[in-house]
């Protein structure tokens, strides 16, 4: 970005035509130069006054959105680098109350270099009181979308940014805890962009100035329609027949020509965005598909693998993905397709175990409804960890394994030649795991 955008400008991008209303604001006894008694801290305050036309560094309100009303927190940089003080969380704390109390998604459009000098340890702790209302926000299933500005630094990064829900941000916009006068001298600058902490799995996409209006309104849309209902179960789109034995289910699930993931989906929902990111450093772009989607006019989220054996990242995305349906009342459908998890030197290091794991026991105890699709390989527990206890279903060109038959031939110290032998005997036909009662044989229902 060449040119900061001000509170009130990056409001005019993103609500509908005069639909914003600036919210009251609380009032604070006036003390001389700030709790600290800085010397100049009045001035300052004047000039910023003067030169932005704001009182704070925060301007709050609420607004429609391409036609779904919110809350706006839009910070001026202008106004003191849009640092935190008393305040701007009296503000802050106002505005997510007011999101609570009339049921309002908040979305943060944040520009901030961090806490106000000026104020001390006094500003500091103005990031556990936005900490606080943004988690009683979350409690309440309310959606928070935050919109990354240019800067994004320091504790407002750290709560009100990265603590949102779905983290977009605009390009070039440098983002990172640390503010460019404080990170070390040798620092590479491009680790502190947007773009940086997409690849990161920090936030979820990029997103132009002149599609942040649309881009905001599809999310608001998904995210603030809760359901009851369980998501339809995706019908079959590659073979129709069942397989003969359970070697040529194997082949089936193996073939270049069978659907994978992405045309399910595609053929499921009228539309859908993508999240990014387990947001502990780690993305699995090549293995899972996060998101939500529309499908006949209701939102369902969706956990896809695609084909690929799936890495810690992916799992710990997809259970980040389920835990935020389940918060805003959105049924689930998750898509089980892998040889199995990843199992190099380097998943191990990143938690393979610790994020199957926590996928496990989300899935057993989330309370909006969730419903699976084999449409592959099923590997193992890396494949397991995505489906949904008793509400499992299989295309017939798939199959469901303890293991994949090759390797349960090693372990049995049989022969490579008898790994056809082997599937058969494992009894991983979608008719075979129907009759174990692993998977539910209802028909499907057309998309």
């Amino acid at each position: 970005m060449t040119e900061r955008t001000s509170a009130r400008e990056v409001v005019a991008l993103v609500a509908d035509h005069l639909t914003f209303t600036e919210l009251p604001y609380p009032s604070r006894d006036f003390v001389p130069d700030g709790p600290l008694a800085w010397p100049g801290y009045d001035l300052s305050r004047a000039r910023a006054a003067e030169r932005t036309g704001e009182t704070e560094s925060v301007v709050c309100g609420t607004a429609s959105v391409e036609g779904t009303q919110v809350v706006l927190i839009a910070f001026e940089f202008g106004f003191l680098g849009g640092s935190l003080g008393e305040r701007t969380g009296d503000r802050l704390e106002a505005a997510y109350r007011y999101a609570r109390e009339h049921r309002l998604p908040v979305v943060p459009l944040v520009a901030t270099g961090g806490s106000r000098m000026q104020e001390g340890m006094l500003a500091l702790t103005q990031l556990q009181r936005v900490a606080r209302q943004s988690a009683l926000t979350r409690e309440a299933g309310l959606a928070q979308i935050a919109v990354l500005r240019d800067p994004t630094t320091g504790g407002g990064w750290a709560t009100l940014g990265a603590g949102a829900d779905v983290v977009l941000a605009l390009p070039g916009a440098q983002v990172g805890f640390a503010g460019s006068r404080v990170r070390p001298a040798d620092a590479d600058p491009a680790a502190y962009t947007a773009e940086a902490q997409v690849a990161a799995g920090a936030a979820d996409a990029v997103v132009p100035e002149g599609e942040l209006r649309e881009t905001l309104g599809r999310w608001l849309r998904l995210l603030t329609g809760a359901s009851g209902e369980p998501a339809p179960v995706p019908a079959p789109l590659g073979a129709r027949d069942l397989p003969a034995s359970g070697w040529e289910a194997v082949r089936r699930a193996r073939s270049p020509q069978r659907p994978r993931a992405a045309q399910y989906l595609d053929a499921y929902f009228t539309h859908r965005v993508a999240i990014s990111g387990d947001r502990c450093g780690g993305v699995d772009p090549d293995g899972m598909l996060c998101g939500f989607g529309e499908r006949g006019g209701r939102t369902v989220a969706y956990a896809a693998q695609t084909g690929a054996a799936t890495r810690p990242a992916g799992y710990r995305t997809a259970t980040r993905l389920i835990r935020l349906a389940d918060r805003l009342g959105v049924p689930v459908l998750t898509l089980v397709d892998t040889p199995g998890a990843a199992n190099d030197a380097e998943a191990e290091r990143q938690g393979a175990g610790a994020a199957i794991a926590e996928l496990f026991g989300v899935l057993a105890t989330v309370r909006t409804p969730v419903t699976t699709l084999v449409i592959g390989e099923g590997g193992s527990g890396g494949a397991l960890a995505l489906a949904a206890p008793g509400r499992t279903w299989a295309a017939p060109d798939s199959y469901f394994s303890v293991i994949a038959p090759e390797l349960a031939a090693a372990i049995l110290k049989r022969p490579p030649e008898e790994a056809e032998a082997t599937a058969n005997q494992l009894r991983i036909r979608p008719q075979d795991l129907t009759e174990l009662g692993v998977i539910r044989s209802e028909e499907w229902q057309a998309p």
